[in-house]
């Protein structure tokens, strides 16, 4: 019962009667139970509270890493029971199932136990994350769970349930390919992977034929993490049931192909969701390898406060996209959240009085209220040519996806300038180098410079788990190694990524960006004219107080958002710059 561990936890002194009635006010709200509810509060640890509860009932604590759990014994309690409440069978002798709690005291979950299984019940006690991190590690998450039985289930079966179609053979029989594809088991397969990595809040799902194996994996907060290595037999029927959905050619196996899957997903009672998915299909010399870009809507973040801009660096941003024309560039690589900033913008000018039209390879998601195209290279639908036709539209707002060739920015420099917003992207390490990369597409320097008004490089880097983050003991010598000054090297307190149940052990949960935001200012013009190399631009703009892309990630540091290993490994250190004769103090530059 949480209230005898309540009186049990004040009998230690560990807590005090008025702990003990905040956190069952807050179990109550949260529907949690008094354990997780204290531990979350603060009041207590989990070690101190196994400790105490050893001690007071006789129970033995026990480390659950050091434990082996056979698959005999997993299977006497269901994995939602085992989650419900924090339980983890261990052993079984005879009539005896020895069983790890959070909390011992709890009789009715004994007795629930002990109904269900028909066996004597011999607790003994573990913390709540050692309980959670067995959970997943036998249990695994109930998608996971569900794979591994839909694996067994194929593996177990008989030739006949599973059309593999040899590596060697150079022609495919079509419709027993086809007929493969619709056996329930590899359509169970296909869709629980998704749904599974829906879940976890994937970007992308990666199907990845080798020589002697079929690897899964999931892109997490940025990062890839195999999630499981299927023999090759599930190659040709899984591949094939993807290309079916995304309504690509099944037949074709030596040319790229691309599709678009939309799902609509359920789970537990409250719980819906539609996902759209750009599938990628590319033949590799062991198969076709499928990468999914899950599009969840419910992932895109319009609100430009909560993207990680430093508060100069939004303004300036704000005060930007509400001009009346001109060209902002957004720049970083694939993946860096160019497309989300681009979104937030014309979502923050989005009213009845604005036409706003967009051009984009492909329309990752809708947006009520603007028009958007999708480019189709295949029948000469380009960005040039959309953007062209945008002029024809009393355009106020336009968005390019990308400034790939001098004919799509030539146009756009012309739309600027005769009075029409543009916002775009293009492909370049920091805001300065973007200048190098137009003049490079031979757009004459004075059109840059008239145009142009400001430009956002940007990188993604993980968020620290609030439930399990934990100071980093460095030095200050290291600080100032990474970019902190002397005086900021004394005081800065960074974090650092521990692991535990909520982040499925990464230490990481979400991600922010970094910004370095270069304003076209009347000094930068003028290098634009005289065709300066982009570490002079940089260092113009970092004497005019722009951050960079190291700064923004050493503040967010210093705020407790992210790791120095993650900083490190998205920005370059910045390098010190003299200032001119007329300037005072000093300054630093990426090298």
């Amino acid at each position: 019962m949480g209230s005898n561990l309540g009186e049990l936890l004040i009998r230690e002194k560990l807590i005090s009667a008025e702990q003990l009635k905040e956190a069952l006010d807050y179990e109550k709200k949260n529907k949690v139970s008094i354990g997780s509810a204290l531990i979350a509060l603060g009041h207590i640890t989990e070690e101190d509270m196994a400790q105490a509860l050893s001690r007071q009932l006789g129970y033995p604590y026990i480390d659950l890493g050091q434990f082996e759990v056979y698959p005999d014994v997993i299977e006497l309690i269901p994995a939602d029971i085992a989650r419900k409440h924090m339980i983890m069978p261990i052993h079984r002798i005879r009539s005896f199932l020895t069983m790890a709690m959070v909390d011992p005291t709890d009789l009715d979950v004994i007795e629930n136990v002990r109904f269900r299984t028909s066996l004597s019940i011999q607790p003994v006690i573990a913390s709540e994350s050692g309980i959670m991190e067995s959970i997943n590690k036998y249990y695994g998450a109930s998608d996971s769970l569900r794979v591994k039985e839909i694996i067994d289930e194929i593996e177990q079966a008989d030739d006949g349930s599973v059309n593999v179609i040899e590596e060697e053979e150079e022609e495919y029989d079509i419709q027993e390919l086809t007929r493969s594809t619709e056996e329930a088991p590899v359509i169970t397969l296909v869709n629980t992977i998704f749904m599974d990595a829906i879940k976890k809040g994937a970007s992308d799902v990666h199907f990845e034929p080798y020589e002697r194996s079929f690897r899964v994996r999931y892109r997490i907060d940025g990062v890839l993490h195999e999630m499981m290595d299927l023999a090759m037999k599930f190659k040709n029927p899984v591949i094939s049931r993807v290309k079916i959905l995304s309504s690509m050619d099944i037949a074709e196996k030596r040319l790229p192909q691309d599709g678009r899957l939309k799902m609509r997903v359920k789970w537990g009672d409250d719980n819906r969701k539609e996902v759209d998915m750009r599938i990628s299909c590319v033949p590799t010399i062991f198969g076709e390898k499928i990468v999914s870009r899950i599009l969840d809507r419910e992932n895109l973040q319009l609100d430009l406060t909560k993207l990680g801009f430093e508060k100069q660096s939004l303004n300036l941003f704000n005060e930007a996209i509400h001009r009346p024309f001109g060209i902002i560039l957004v720049t970083g690589p694939t993946g860096s959240g160019k497309t989300n900033t681009l979104y937030s913008a014309i979502s923050n000018l989005n009213s009845q009085e604005k036409n706003i039209m967009t051009a984009e390879d492909p329309v990752e998601f809708y947006m009520p209220g603007i028009n958007q195209v999708m480019i189709k290279e295949e029948i000469g639908l380009n960005f040039a040519s959309s953007l062209r036709s945008f002029l024809r539209q009393d355009p106020d707002i336009m968005l390019i996806g990308e400034m790939r060739d001098y004919e799509t920015v030539d146009i756009a420099v012309k739309a600027a300038l005769t009075g029409h917003l543009v916002f775009s992207t293009v492909h370049t390490n920091d805001a300065a180098g973007t200048i190098a990369r137009l003049i490079n597409m031979n757009v004459e320097p004075f059109l840059i410079s008239d145009s142009l008004i400001l430009i956002v490089a940007q990188r993604l880097v993980r968020r620290l788990c609030k439930k399990c983050v934990e100071e980093h003991k460095i030095t200050p010598e290291a600080l100032i190694d990474i970019g902190y000054s002397p005086e900021e090297a004394e005081k800065v307190k960074p974090y650092k990524a521990k692991g535990c149940s909520v982040c499925s052990d990464t230490g990481y949960k979400g991600r922010v960006g970094l910004f370095e935001v270069m304003e076209i200012t009347n000094e930068i013009r003028d290098l634009i004219l005289a065709k300066s190399q982009p570490k002079d631009i940089k260092a113009a703009a970092m004497r005019n107080n722009m951050l960079s892309l190291r700064k923004s990630g050493l503040q967010k540091i210093k705020d407790g958002v992210t790791s120095i290993e993650e900083v490190l490994r998205e920005t370059v250190r910045d390098m010190e710059v003299k200032r001119g004769d007329n300037d005072s103090g000093t300054a630093e530059t990426d090298g």
